[in-house]
């Protein structure tokens, strides 16, 4: 009141002189007919637009001069609001000239100015137009009630000069609400916004349709009609961009990286405790190190995003504001209901306030949000680029630390946790003044009792406060999780050779031991997270029984009337958001700073250091892969003349791989320098293909340059296997090459060194993998002194001998040291230890060599000479052609194909429309009925609580006062608190069963979804990227644990509560029915609209997160080739153009929760007005306390009708993680593991007898047989060399005998057992195959040797020493406990071929089946590798494809294939003699 009358004062002081009476309150408030003095609406009135318009335009001509975005063509909108204009300061001339002409002029002026700056829709103009508005509705009504008492002839002309004057402002204010044409005047933003095949409309949007979200709904009706697809989303907005982002950040991170490494180094320099505890020291110098790494990421993110995240964070504030206010005019409501004398239009005024001022609560809580989530993407968009980046220049010391499992949940999970401290930061700080001010106004009401309140929050606090303490400790999930995942991640590509060693089962074990470790924690953290959720929902009646009761305790006097009860309530019900928003801002701050503390060590992590490579001269180098182990190679000095060929060798492990590393700047240089000069192309030992085409692979982003292209294709003898391939070099090839043989992946990424036309050239063995035939061709072709490299520098890792002669220089490499070097005969005449090795093996190597020799023809290999050759390395996986493709058939490179021909890969699809019934029936049939219905009627019982405790208070604050006071208080107070602590109960109840619930269905389905998997055929893994996979089991499955039972809380919790608001609100007045259920069908409207929308492209966005995995995955493995090449860049775009598309679902869906929120607000708020005005029209009906109690209710629809739908939603859009998770459910599957009740000997197969019986076998029903009638017995001890042409069926046989393919027709019998009637593992496990490409995963030696542990130490050892590896592993400081690396990185190839050998001289079953097992060791161990062969399996039945013939000669028999018959079968004297397709090999092959 006070307040009231200073105001007024002051405006009276203003305007002495210019008009007397003012105000007038006997007339404005004191009256039943309300009305502003005539001085009042001439003056103020009419000044305050005015004054709005003159204070705020220096600031908005300012912010228009820092935002050109072009100029604006005139339009009619332009044309209409400056013809309008002048009309309607005509008005104000009338009476205000000097006003009259300025701001006709500063009103034009302003609009001309927005025009030149290309502001389309005006925020300052429409907010000064609506304060016009307001400002003449108090004019208007008196100018009406005046006409209608007086009528309008009396002043005619005044008449309609206001009511055209208010049209005109009415007028202006429409035109406010469109958007104006674009600007023309920049022309590159006006090309790059007309490129945009789809441009998101929030562009084109005025000012009052992006407050309301309207600019969305066009895509919310195109999701109702239609199922949305990709192609129907918008592109991103340049801001939104990862070019845009991480351009601006990238700079700044580097800049706040420099500043960290100076830290450090200052760290590293002081003494730190006297250098008495150096290992404690070291610890706690790396703990700071990623504490600062992550607070520098946090910094460096906050200057990037943070002004924009600020206005957020001012709406916020005044959505708080509003919602403070409420309670307010709630009270006077009330005082209204109580005082019979107040006048009718008071009510309804105070009700119609109180829907405004929920309304605008609404809109700025939503402007809130949306900023809130548009930052959370732009960080997620952020950190994704930079952990990209980093891993293409992270030096391999730092890689080895980090899988890809583990990088890729940086960019999954911990970029989720980010996006959600962003939401929830502000809680931290604006929730504890909320509580602040909510217990400010209690005391207002209350006195000192809401001292009782505090007491009772600060109770809460510390209990909360503890109990997020320790759900905190609990993020050890996290860690189980990455464990989890790196392991699948090696799973899933190591897949072919778990299935051949029948290792499924142990790696399953594995998995499910993480995943146990996982769900321990997530359980412990949901029960204290239930305690949490059940004392901070049963927080709002532990403060209202505290308070109440010491009110009513302290004095007698003190009596419980409706407007305190209510008042205090709504205050509550206030006071209840923040703190349940605090504790899970403190959880979700403290998740946002673990993930801080692992980006930031991730990428603070050491990079390749820049002058290793002085952009080739070594000068007395030394390197090591890491900055403390040991050196790798020692004084390297060695000079390169331009245009030479280089040789390196060495023994397996001798530090050939690593010198060509150290020329490419991969190691860490301790001494010396290296020097090159041009550029540089590379070929790894093991080839790194991506999923693309032959041509893509091989063009590797350049301009496709046809007759040079066809040479390469010649020289790298590929056009015989472009013959083969369904679509040419069209063909896609699969993850990591998966269907292509070694030979053919070797000389794919040779063909991309050599088509690049580099400077020097570094082959890392790229003939390993090829037999000689083809590896001669290669290098007469490539290589050697006359091929297409010949001017160019080479340097090539070998262990072929017949190539050394050629070389200009050969270096000798023994335990990382140069021992020998010169040219070849210069080495000979020394007669050192390279003398001595070529002396003893190049007699071997020289019959294998001796391709053509003495027949004087070329060596070009031709189509026909090359798929004759049985040593041709693309004989190995042929099948796969079949099996992805259906036939064979032959295309010329060049020749146009059908687009879809040689797709390999199924891209990841969405499904379309709403989740399907039978996801829901899937999902709660595994947590099982008995534990469903108890559950719901939990809920019905603690909203009944809650129904009861509300209307039991409304009873008490209707009790009449008698002599001062209420009648039996105590009473009162101990039903009304049983009902509350009953609540409570039921709370943490249903809380802790939804969680174990879920906890039991994600386990489940985690379960199902892991053995569906594994049980899948391997032409499953061949046409499903491994990214798809790994998405399901990261993000679908975290949505399972987490957002799943999240969403069903939410959601029965919140449907319960409306069941309750409504039952209250009929019950005070019933006629509200006919209000409530029009609004209902118009929320069910609105609701279909959004749920179809939202879970599609929910689908979508998950659809579009996997190829982002895939690429990761691939450049992490491929990073060396890529620096090699320096296509970083390129990759890096694409990378971007990944995350972009991800992100253009992801943008709507958050939109599209707004759009929903805020139109379900707005009902929400007409039950508001409804149950306010139904309460004065009944005022004389009903009593304070119903109506206290219906609005006070009544105002928290708005948020339950937002929660429900939210909530349903998101288990919707989650549930579809069930529905992916589901998908592999129905795929083909592969027979059982185990045959139950089998009879099968353990000591089976004893002898190792094979019959082949009439065997058919197919790649695919429909097609022609691959192997046709095949009828063979193979005898015990029997050697089998397998021959033929590519697609002969040579790999088939070996495929038939392990069941990866089933038989057609026909049986096979091992030692008289059909094979196809026992389980795979019992036939896997009991037979052996050495595969071409060995794989390794992450673990102990041990593990890879022996899964299952079921051998002894000595046992292993034993196998060791036959596979040439004991001195090794025996100088490692762990021994056989050493931890290999993901993919066994940390060995070299060779000796990951050697653990190969070990496995199955462990095994040591009487089935041995070999291919080309030695391809990637030297010489001389693969001599003494078939040496051992030969003895350690002399008692057993060995079946080698074979590669290189002089392998076989010695061999019992050997099978000639052709077509899918057996040609031939002899032995090899025999067949010689016979001089059939078998001599004429070996006659190629120069052995005859």
């Amino acid at each position: 009141m006070v307040l009231r009358y200073a105001v007024a004062g002051f405006i009276r002081g203003v305007t002495w002189g210019y008009c007397h009476g003012l105000l007038d309150w006997n007339r404005t408030w004191y009256t039943a007919n309300p009305d502003l003095t005539q001085c009042f609406q001439n003056t103020v009135l009419v000044w305050v637009p005015c004054i709005y318009l003159w204070l705020l335009v220096p600031f908005y001509c300012l912010h228009l001069y820092c935002h050109d975005s072009g100029r604006i063509r005139m339009s009619c909108l332009c044309m209409a609001k400056m013809v309008r204009n002048p009309l309607w300061a005509f008005y104000i001339h009338a009476q205000h000239f000097p006003f009259s002409i300025c701001f006709l002029i500063l009103a034009l002026c302003i609009i001309q100015l927005e025009r030149i700056r290309g502001c389309r829709s005006s925020i300052f103009l429409f907010l000064f137009w609506v304060l016009s508005v307001v400002c003449s509705l108090v004019p208007l009504r008196a100018k009406i009630q005046l006409a209608v008492d007086e009528g309008i002839a009396s002043d005619i002309v005044r008449y309609l000069a206001f009511f055209s004057y208010f049209t005109i402002q009415m007028a202006q204010l429409f035109l406010c609400c469109f958007a104006d044409q674009p600007p023309q005047g920049k022309p590159n933003l006006e090309k790059v916004f007309n490129s945009l095949q789809n441009p998101c409309p929030v562009k084109d949007a005025s000012f009052l349709s992006k407050i309301l979200f309207w600019w969305f709904t066009g895509l919310v009706v195109k999701g109702y009609r239609t199922p949305l697809e990709a192609e129907d989303l918008w592109t991103l907005r340049e801001e939104d961009t990862s070019h845009k982002i991480i351009s601006d950040l990238q700079q700044e991170w580097g800049a706040e990286c420099a500043k960290l490494q100076k830290q450090e180094k200052s760290l590293e320099s002081a003494p730190v405790l006297g250098s008495r505890l150096p290992d404690q020291a070291q610890l706690l110098r790396k703990l700071q190190k990623e504490q600062s790494s992550g607070f520098f990421l946090l910094r460096t993110l906050a200057r990037k995003f943070g002004p924009y995240f600020l206005t957020g964070t001012l709406c916020i504030i005044f959505h708080d504001a509003f919602m403070f206010a409420i309670p307010q005019v709630l009270s006077l409501l009330l005082g209204f209901i109580r005082d019979p004398e107040a006048p009718q239009w008071k009510g309804y005024f105070y009700a119609t306030l109180m829907f405004l001022l929920s309304c605008l609560q609404s809109l700025f809580n939503h402007q809130y949000m949306y900023t809130c989530f548009t930052v959370g993407m732009r960080v997620k968009t952020a950190v994704m680029g930079l952990v990209y980046r980093k891993s293409l220049v992270i030096n391999s010391a730092a890689r080895r630390t980090c899988t890809v499992g583990e990088i890729v949940n940086l960019v999954s999970a911990d970029t989720q946790k980010l996006m959600d401290f962003v939401v929830y930061f502000n809680a931290v700080w604006l929730a504890p003044i909320e509580i602040g001010l909510c217990l400010f106004f209690l005391w207002q009401h209350l006195g000192p009792s809401a001292l009782a309140g505090i007491a009772t929050v600060i109770l809460i606090f510390p209990l909360n406060g503890f109990i997020a303490k320790k759900r905190s400790k609990l993020q050890v999930k996290m860690k189980f999780m990455d464990g989890r995942v790196r392991l699948m991640n090696e799973i899933l590509n190591g897949i072919k050779i778990l299935k051949f060693y029948a290792w499924e089962k142990a790696f399953l074990e594995q998995v499910l031991g993480y995943r146990e470790k996982e769900l321990k924690a997530l359980k412990k953290s949901q029960v204290l997270y239930s305690i949490s959720i059940a004392s901070f929902n049963s927080s709002s009646f532990l403060i209202a029984f505290a308070m109440f009761g010491v009110y009513v305790m302290l004095d007698e006097r003190n009596v419980l009337d409706a407007q305190k009860v209510f008042v205090s309530m709504a205050l509550i019900n206030i006071l209840k958001t923040p703190l349940s928003q605090l504790p899970f801002a403190i959880s979700t701050t403290m998740q946002a700073l673990v993930s801080l503390r692992r980006l930031g060590k991730y990428l603070c992590s050491e990079e390749l250091k820049v002058d290793s490579v002085s952009k080739a001269l070594s000068k007395n180098g030394t390197f090591s892969w890491s900055k403390e182990g040991p050196p790798c190679l020692k004084r390297i000095s060695v000079r390169v003349p331009r245009g030479s060929l280089v040789a390196v060798v060495g023994h397996v492990g001798s530090g050939k791989s690593s010198l060509l590393s150290a020329m490419l700047g991969e190691t860490e240089k301790r001494s010396g320098q290296v020097t090159i000069k041009g550029s540089v192309a590379y070929v790894p030992q093991q080839a790194w293909i991506q999923n693309a085409t032959v041509q893509d692979n091989i063009l590797f982003g350049r301009e496709k340059l046809k007759t040079w292209y066809q040479r390469v294709l010649e020289a790298c003898a590929l056009l015989p296997d472009l013959d083969i391939l369904p679509a040419g070099d069209a063909t896609e090839i699969g993850e990591k090459g998966l269907n292509l043989s070694g030979g053919q992946k070797q000389r794919v990424s040779l063909a991309r060194a050599v088509y690049r036309k580099a400077d020097l050239y570094l082959l890392d063995d790229p003939l390993s993998a090829v037999d000689a035939h083809v590896g001669q061709h290669i290098f007469d072709k490539v290589i050697g002194p006359k091929g297409v490299l010949k001017d160019r520098t080479r340097i090539l890792v070998t262990h072929g001998m017949s190539f050394l002669p050629q070389a200009d220089l050969i270096l000798v490499l023994i335990d990382g040291e140069i021992t020998e070097s010169g040219s070849y005969q210069e080495l000979l005449s020394h007669h050192g230890a390279f003398a001595d090795f070529i002396h003893t093996f190049a007699s071997t190597e020289k019959k294998e060599s001796a391709i053509q020799r003495g027949t004087g023809t070329s060596t070009k290999i031709t189509c026909h000479n090359f798929c004759n050759n049985p040593q041709t390395a693309c004989t190995k996986q042929v099948f796969l052609f079949f099996l992805f493709f259906g036939t064979v058939q032959q295309h010329h490179p060049y020749d146009q194909v059908p687009e879809d021909l040689g797709k390999l890969t199924e891209a990841d699809k969405a499904h379309t429309g709403r989740v399907k019934l039978d996801m829901y029936k899937k999902y709660f049939k595994t947590i099982g009925l008995a534990i469903i219905i108890p559950i719901v009627f939990l809920y019905a019982f603690q909203q009944g609580a809650s129904l009861a405790y509300s209307y039991w208070l409304s009873m008490w604050a209707d009790d009449p006062v008698v002599n001062g006071t209420q009648t039996d208080r105590d009473l009162k107070l101990a039903v009304f608190g049983a009902l509350g602590f009953v609540q409570g109960i039921a709370i943490f109840g249903t809380t802790v069963a939804i969680s174990i619930c879920g906890i039991i269905a994600s386990r489940q389905l985690h379960m199902d979804l892991l053995v569906n998997v594994l049980r899948s055929p391997m032409a499953f893994f061949e046409s499903t990227p491994s990214g798809n996979l790994l998405n399901r089991f990261v993000k679908e499955i975290d949505a399972i644990d987490c957002m799943v039972p999240e969403g069903l809380k939410m959601m029965l919790s919140y449907v319960f509560k409306l069941v309750e608001v409504c039952i209250i609100v009929l019950i005070a007045t019933p006629i509200a029915a006919a209000i409530i259920l029009p609004l209902a069908f118009l929320y069910a409207f609105v609701q279909s609209f959004y749920v179809a929308t939202s879970c599609q492209l929910r689908r979508l966005e998950a659809v579009s997160r996997s190829p982002i995995y895939t690429h990761f995955n691939e450049t992490v493995q491929g990073a060396s080739v890529i620096r090699a090449f320096g296509e970083q860049s390129r990759f890096i775009m694409q990378a971007n153009e990944r995350v972009d598309f991800n992100q253009t679902s992801y943008f709507p869906r958050f939109v599209a929760t707004r759009w929903l929120a805020v139109n379900l607000e707005f009902v929400g708020n007409g039950v508001v007005l409804a149950a306010a005005v139904l309460s004065v029209i009944g005022k004389s009906t009903v009593s304070p306390g119903i109506v206290g109690l219906a609005v006070s209710h009544s105002l928290q629809v708005t948020g339950i009708l937002s929660w429900i739908v939210r909530s349903w939603t998101d288990v919707e859009n989650n549930i579809v993680s069930v529905e992916r998770v589901n998908e592999y459910a129905d795929t083909p599957k592969e027979a059982s593991w185990n045959t139950e009740g089998s009879a099968l000997p353990l000591a089976w197969p004893q002898s190792g007898t094979i019959e082949f019986q009439d065997y058919g076998l197919q790649y695919r029903k429909g097609l022609e047989l691959a192997l046709k009638g095949i009828t063979l017995q193979i005898q015990k001890r029997e050697k089998i060399g397998i021959v033929g042409r590519t697609g002969a069926g040579k790999s088939s046989l070996a495929l038939g005998i392990f069941r990866i393919l089933e038989a057609a027709k026909g049986r096979i019998f091992i030692d008289g057992v059909n094979i196809a009637e026992i389980g795979l593992h019992d036939l896997r496990s009991r037979i052996t195959i050495i595969p071409q490409d060995p794989v390794l995963f992450s673990g102990s030696l041990r593990m890879n040797l022996d899964p299952f542990d079921t051998y002894t130490d000595e046992e292993i050892w034993s196998s060791l020493e036959l596979a040439h590896l004991k001195d090794f592993v025996s100088n490692l400081p762990d021994k056989l406990n050493h931890e290999c690396s993901e993919g066994g990185e940390n060995l070299s190839l060779g000796q990951r071929q050697l653990v190969c050998l070990a496995r199955a001289l462990l095994r040591k079953t009487k089935i041995l089946v070999l291919d080309e097992a030695t391809a990637a060791v030297d010489l001389e161990t693969d001599t003494l590798i078939q040496s051992t062969i030969r003895t350690q399996f002399e008692d057993c039945t060995v079946l080698t494809i074979a590669h290189r013939l002089n392998t076989i000669m010695d061999y019992t028999r050997v099978i000639v294939m052709d077509r899918g018959y057996i040609s031939e079968m002899d032995s090899p004297a025999n067949l010689i003699t016979q001089r059939g397709q078998f001599y004429r090999m070996c006659r190629e092959a120069g052995l005859v």
